[in-house]
């Protein structure tokens, strides 16, 4: 049987060192779940090594299969154009697939209670606590409709209500950004309102949500290295790679 494809980890980037770091954290995470699987990361700007950089050494070495896996929670921009052109530029001699955006998810809906919890929420607290989704944000209609319905599955969990927001100033109108939704929140009648960042890593936009945060009981951590995160990683190589094995016939 031929080897397993390469997981190809590709995160954006970002001069916020913790960025890299918190990429780095959850890319340990998946090697320590599934140490049968060679893990490599690659950034699409600012950082190194750059996704090109790993594609060609992969090359060198004699890799042919690869799994290409945006570290992304929404199929917005990055995920269907910039990922793709990058890909498309890669040494012909490796057969790449690039597997689903991590979101949506159970598994991430599960981190962001994660999250909440370790900031000090028990399950006792749901019926009366607000929740703010928070977004980095899009204007790809794709994504915000993605965000706007796991704000609304995760309301029938039993939290009091749960409103999403956006970070970027370039989101579309109706989305409101994270002050305004913890404003929302308060004048429902919530006892208390916590903000649960739905991105990935730190960086500009999450620290935009923080301080949006300012007047909420609770901020949750982002989601990083959680390991239901690292789980739905898994998840996504392991639909993408059998494909790839079918097509080369292992």
């Amino acid at each position: 049987m031929s080897k397993k494809p390469v997981l190809l980890v590709i995160a954006h980037g970002s001069r916020d060192p913790r960025h890299a770091a918190t990429v780095h954290a959850l890319v340990r995470r998946v090697r320590a779940l599934r140490p049968d699987v060679r893990v490599e990361t690659g950034f699409l700007d600012f950082n190194i090594p750059s996704v090109q950089g790993v594609l060609e050494s992969l090359a060198a070495e004699g890799v042919r299969d690869v799994v290409a896996l945006p570290l992304l929670l929404t199929r917005a921009f990055h995920a269907k154009a910039d990922i793709p052109a990058v890909l498309r530029d890669a040494p012909p001699q490796l057969r790449i697939r690039q597997a689903e955006v991590l979101g949506p998810s159970p598994l991430l809906m599960a981190a962001l209670e994660r999250r909440l919890y370790e900031a000090g929420l028990t399950p006792a607290d749901k019926s009366s606590t607000g929740v703010v989704l928070a977004s980095a944000g899009s204007t790809d209609p794709e994504a915000i409709a993605v965000i706007a319905e796991i704000a609304r599955e995760w309301r029938h969990t039993g939290w009091c209500a749960v409103r999403p927001a956006f970070a970027s100033a370039g989101s579309p109108a109706g989305f409101p950004r994270t002050e305004d939704a913890v404003r929302e929140l308060r004048e429902l009648g919530c006892e208390r309102v916590a903000v649960a960042p739905y991105v990935l890593a730190p960086g500009f936009l999450p620290d935009r949500i923080a301080r949006g945060a300012a007047e909420a009981d609770v901020l949750a951590d982002v989601l990083g290295a959680a390991p239901e995160v690292a789980r739905v990683l898994l998840e996504r190589y392991e639909a993408a790679r059998v494909p790839v094995l079918a097509a080369v016939g292992a």
